[in-house]
C-alpha cells in the first residue's frame, strides 16, 4: 500500500461528511465499519450514497472473467468513483492498470501508487503539457501513455516529455462523434508529428471510443461502431509499420459496447502477436438501474457476452440512495430529502426499490420520481396514501437506484461500503477537484 492510500486510511470522517451523524465523535476512514450504521435504520445522516460491496466484487470478477476469456486487459477507467482505494484494488485484482481523463486525476492515482496509466483524452496546449511533464518528473516510476488527435496534441506531448526528461508513449486517437482523428490524412499528420520527435516521443499504439458514435438506431450502432473498428485497425497497421518491434497497444471499451470492440480489434492483436487490446470500461463495475441496465440487457440481446455461462444479466446494481420521506403534503405526493446535490439526473431519475420502517423493508411498487430540486426529491404516490398495503409516512426511508454511475459518485465526497447485513464496513473517499 502507497503512503498516500494509508494517510488517506487514517484521514479522519466527521459530520461535515454527508452520511455522518451530526455530533458523532470523529473517526478514522479505515475504522467507519466498527460504527455498524445501517443506512436502512436511520443510523446515518440522510442522504447518503452507498456501495453494495458484494455486488461490486462480483461485477468485478464477472468483467474480468470475460477478459481472461477474451484475450483482453482491462484499464478500467477512474473517472467513475475517482476513489484511489478502489483503483488502486482493483490493479491489485488483475487490472492492466487504470484509465484517467485529465491531469488531476493522473496526479491522484499516482499518488496512490497506481503508476501504469492511460491518459485517454487530450490535454490542450503547450502549458498543460508542460504541467504533464511536471507530474511526470515528480513520478519517475509512472507509465503513462497519452492520446493524440492532432498535430497540435502532439506538440503539447512533446512539451511534457522535454519537460519530464524522458521519452513518452503517444496513442494515436481515431474518432468520430467526439475527439479522435477522422480520416486516413488526420493520422499521417499525427504520425509525422510524432516522427519529427525522435527523442520525445514514441508510437505506442491506437485508440478510439466506440460510445461516441452511438445512436438511437441499434442496427446504425453496430454499423457505426464497425467502421470506427475498420479504421481503428486501418490506423493500427501504420503504427505497426513505423514501430515493427514495439509492443503496441489498442485501446477502446466503455461499458455499453466493449463486446463489439473485441470482435473488431481482439484479432487485429492476435494476428499481430505483439500487442495488447485494453478495455477502458469503468461503470461496468458498478452497474445502475438505468442506462446501462438497458444497455446491458441489449448487450445479452445481441448476445453479445459470451463468458462461460454467464450473462450480462448477472451484473447487479451496486449503488443506492437512501433519503427520508420529509413529507405528504398531498395525497399522491410525497418529497424526500435529496436533489440534484445528491443524485445523477442526465440519464433517468432515481428509482424507489424499497421502503424501510423500523427495520422492516416495504414495498415500493408505484413510486416513481417525477423531477428534482436542488435538495428536494417529487415522488409519485399511486392512489393516494396506499402503497402497497401500507401508508408512506413521514419518517420513512427510501432505497434509490440510480442511472449513471459517472454523475452520481462525483456528488459525494466519501461513498460508503455496505456489508451483506446492510451495514457501513468500509468508507471510500473521491477525489473529483
Amino acid at each position: 500500500m502507497s503512503l498516500f492510500l494509508d494517510a488517506l486510511l487514517d484521514s479522519p470522517l466527521d459530520d461535515s461528511i454527508r452520511g455522518v451523524p451530526p455530533g458523532a465523535a470523529p473517526l478514522r476512514l479505515r475504522d467507519v465499519g466498527a460504527r455498524g450504521w445501517r443506512p436502512a435504520a436511520g443510523d446515518m445522516a440522510l442522504p447518503v450514497l452507498t456501495l453494495d460491496e458484494d455486488a461490486f466484487a462480483a461485477n468485478r470478477d464477472l468483467i474480468f472473467a470475460y477478459a481472461r476469456r477474451h484475450g483482453v486487459a482491462l484499464a478500467p477507467h477512474a473517472k467513475t468513483p475517482m476513489a484511489p482505494q478502489i483503483a488502486s484494488a482493483l490493479v491489485e485484482a488483475g487490472a492492466w492498470g487504470a484509465t484517467v481523463a485529465n491531469l488531476q486525476q493522473a496526479a491522484v492515482l499516482l499518488r496512490a501508487g497506481v503508476t501504469r496509466l492511460i491518459l485517454a483524452n487530450e490535454i490542450g496546449g503547450r502549458a498543460s503539457g508542460e504541467r504533464l511533464g511536471a507530474l511526470l518528473a515528480a513520478h519517475p516510476g509512472a507509465d503513462l501513455r497519452a492520446f493524440a488527435d492532432s498535430p497540435a496534441a502532439v506538440e503539447t506531448l512533446a512539451a511534457a516529455a522535454r519537460a519530464a526528461g524522458r521519452r513518452l508513449p503517444v496513442l494515436v486517437e481515431v474518432g468520430a462523434g467526439r475527439a479522435g482523428a477522422r480520416d486516413r490524412a488526420a493520422v499521417d499528420a499525427i504520425l509525422a508529428a510524432v516522427v519529427r520527435h525522435p527523442g520525445l516521443l514514441v508510437l505506442d499504439g491506437v485508440a478510439t471510443y466506440e460510445g461516441a458514435v452511438a445512436t438511437a438506431d441499434p442496427a446504425e450502432t453496430a454499423a457505426n461502431i464497425a467502421a470506427l473498428m475498420d479504421r481503428t485497425a486501418e490506423t493500427f497497421a501504420l503504427v505497426r509499420a513505423l514501430a515493427p518491434e514495439r509492443p503496441l497497444l489498442l485501446t477502446a471499451g466503455g461499458s455499453a459496447f466493449f463486446d463489439m470492440v473485441v470482435t473488431g480489434l481482439a484479432p487485429v492483436a492476435a494476428t499481430d502477436g505483439n500487442a495488447t487490446l485494453v478495455l477502458r470500461s469503468g461503470a461496468i463495475f458498478f452497474h445502475d438501474h438505468g442506462v446501462y441496465e438497458r444497455a446491458l440487457g441489449a448487450l445479452d440481446a445481441r448476445q453479445g457476452f459470451a463468458c462461460g455461462g454467464a450473462t450480462a444479466a448477472d451484473f447487479r446494481p451496486a449503488l443506492r440512495l437512501w433519503a427520508e420521506v420529509l413529507t405528504r403534503p398531498e395525497p399522491e405526493l410525497a418529497i424526500c430529502g435529496f436533489g440534484m446535490r445528491d443524485a445523477s439526473f442526465d440519464q433517468d431519475l432515481p428509482r424507489p426499490l424499497r421502503v424501510h420502517r423500523d427495520g422492516t423493508a416495504l414495498s415500493a411498487e408505484g413510486l416513481r420520481v417525477t423531477r428534482l430540486n436542488d435538495q428536494h426529491a417529487f415522488v409519485a404516490v399511486p392512489g393516494g396514501h396506499e402503497l402497497a398495503g401500507h401508508d408512506l409516512a413521514v419518517g420513512d426511508i427510501i432505497e434509490f437506484g440510480i442511472s449513471h454511475p459517472c454523475t452520481c459518485i462525483d456528488r459525494w465526497r466519501v461513498l460508503f461500503g455496505l456489508g451483506a447485513d446492510g451495514r457501513v464496513r468500509s468508507a471510500y473517499r473521491t477525489f473529483f477537484g
